[in-house]
């Protein structure tokens, strides 16, 4: 079964912007433009037949669509960087759409994410990048930030096991209130999909 998680998608126009944060730090491995996303919650690797109750019970969220601002890049890491991201300007609706998915996964009985939640679009993997090279990296980039964009939907994706960056699969999408819903969804079930992966 692949790796799955929901996650918001960046549009084009914020990603050429991320995009253009691209280089200038040793021992980075970038991600692709067309893998940038905003995860949601980290669901894992889960039978079929969970993946099914988590699209139902998702498929309740009623919310409003929102806009969305990308400002800033930090690093995740602390004295060992591990990766550089583009943080995300504080929005009430993204962190309460975060907490029903979150409260819908743990009931259907998910563990709990220990981490917090911390808004991000990951930029790159590090590699035995210096701390110093990534401080400047940052503080070269500290003003970055992209005009509001539009959250008209959110996703459920998948993921398979690779070196981290993707490929990203949108295997379930959930339109925001003011967006139109498409008629037909996924052809087939998890459970169909993962007899098939099998």
């Amino acid at each position: 079964m692949p790796r799955l998680f929901t996650a918001l998608e960046i549009p084009r126009e914020a990603a050429l912007s991320l995009s253009l944060l691209r280089g200038g730090l040793p021992g980075a491995r970038w991600i692709d433009v067309e893998n940038y996303h905003l995860t949601l919650r980290f669901i894992g690797d889960v039978e079929g037949h969970v993946a099914d109750e988590i699209v139902e019970a998702i498929d309740r969220v009623d919310r409003a669509s929102f806009s969305l601002t990308l400002s800033g890049v930090g690093a995740f890491g602390g004295k060992k960087p591990h990766s550089v991201f583009a943080a995300v300007a504080p929005s009430p609706h993204l962190n309460a759409l975060q907490s029903e998915i979150d409260r819908i996964c743990q009931r259907i009985g998910l563990p709990a994410d220990p981490r917090k939640f911390t808004p991000h679009v990951t930029l790159a993997r590090l590699r035995n990048s210096s701390p110093i090279d990534v401080a400047h990296y940052l503080s070269a980039r500290g003003n970055f930030s992209t005009l509001p964009f539009k959250v008209g939907r959110f996703v459920l994706m998948s993921s398979r096991d690779s070196v981290g960056g993707g490929p990203y699969i949108v295997e379930e999408a959930w339109p925001l209130a003011g967006e139109i819903r498409p008629a037909v969804t996924l052809s087939a079930s998890f459970s169909d999909a993962s007899r098939i992966m099998r």
